[in-house]
């Protein structure tokens, strides 16, 4: 199996995630924070260190602020929905967002009656829209870093700047760059930000992670046991005991944690396989690649499509007939493929991971050939 479906989620992981998460099973899988026992004491240290590596490596002040989820898509809801939007405010983003922001938009647009205006366009567009855009009444702007479908990187520091002129807050959607490129929130002035732990950053499904930076208060979105501040009726009112109510996933974030660890040593040629392969996809006849071409920086996402067939029948090809893996379809962002037209077919979706190789980036743009060669010829 060639595996291009990196931005879904990274495969495979290194050795030593599988190791740590054995290890958290086996060896100590004790509830952490609900125990003065040693295997409850090794639980937590396993969950306050990688709180730490996180704000180390994203650039958070303050550990605590470190809150921990199953996912992005929750952390993305816990900062939406948590944040303290009342009727008449503003909230500006992007048609290229993925689903985890535009729903809780969208239900926040119905329930609160905010307003919300999508940007779209090119990088420099973006820019100038956000300013002709932004008001007094705009509380918060959510900007996705990369395009999960095109790779896109958006022009962070500049919005940023236009931003925090008119003193709204920022979240930032970093899940397809997190572990990809450096983000340091204090330096950047990235109020939120929020990723998961299973894509770039190696680690195993089920976690993810909202950083706050500074003076934000969020409501939270559960409610329940927190291991301390028993004796409180109410959900207590610190960090991050406020916002993880329930046991945490300690075998998958001791794996976050040995990927973490993994990450600092780690080389990889994604840059220069992503233009390889967009290079030999635009040699390709009826072949056409969405987003900025080869020579602009992007993620090592590649979207695009051959003619008019089916993106969903070139993937079920390509597995069936190839053993190579991919993604094909709207890819949960429906404003991104209306802007690229492509709402009835989709695309399909290579993406590179690590782990992948020259040999396999020639692999697949051959197959791709083969592929358009016989269903042309048909």
């Amino acid at each position: 199996m060639i595996y291009l479906d990196q931005a879904a989620s990274s495969f495979p992981k290194p050795s030593a995630v599988t190791e740590a998460m054995t290890e958290a099973v086996n060896e100590f899988g004790a509830n952490p924070g609900r125990g003065t026992h040693a295997l409850a004491g090794r639980a937590a240290n396993t969950i306050q260190t990688t709180r730490k590596l996180l704000a180390q490596r994203f650039g958070a002040s303050d550990p605590k602020k470190v809150i921990f989820f199953s996912n992005a898509t929750i952390a993305l809801n816990q900062a939406i929905q948590g944040f303290p939007l009342m009727e008449g405010d503003h909230v500006i983003t992007t048609m290229f967002e993925h689903n985890s922001v535009r729903r809780p938009l969208e239900y926040l647009k119905e329930q609160k009656r905010i307003e919300v205006t999508y940007l779209s366009g090119s990088s420099e567009k973006l820019i100038e829209d956000l300013y002709a855009s932004i008001r007094p009444e705009t509380k918060l702007v959510i900007v996705s870093h990369a395009s999960n479908i095109t790779g896109e990187i958006a022009p962070l520091k500049s919005m940023i700047e236009i931003i925090k002129g008119n003193d709204s807050k920022v979240l930032v959607d970093a899940s397809q760059t997190a572990g990809h490129f450096p983000i340091h929130m204090k330096e950047l002035g990235i109020d939120m930000l929020a990723f998961p732990g299973h894509k770039r950053l190696l680690g195993p499904q089920g976690t993810g992670a909202l950083l706050v930076e500074g003076e934000v208060e969020l409501e939270p979105l559960f409610y329940g046991g927190t291991g301390s501040f028993s004796e409180l009726p109410k959900q207590p009112d610190h960090w991050p005991e406020k916002y993880e109510s329930g046991t945490l996933n300690t075998p998958g974030i001791a794996g976050w944690k040995a990927a973490l660890e993994a990450l600092n040593g780690l080389v990889s040629r994604e840059t220069y396989l992503t233009q390889k392969l967009m290079h030999g996809l635009l040699e390709i006849k009826d072949v056409v690649v969405y987003g900025p071409g080869p020579e602009v920086e992007r993620m090592p996402v590649v979207s695009f499509n051959i003619g008019d067939i089916s993106s969903q029948e070139i993937a079920m090809v390509l597995d069936s007939h190839y053993q190579i893996a991919v993604r094909a379809g709207l890819h949960c962002s429906p404003g991104s493929h209306q802007y690229y037209d492509t709402t009835e077919q989709g695309a399909v979706r290579a993406s590179i991971g690590p782990y992948n190789t020259e040999e396999e980036i020639d692999r697949f743009v051959q197959v791709i050939d083969e592929i358009r060669t016989g269903y042309m010829e048909m």
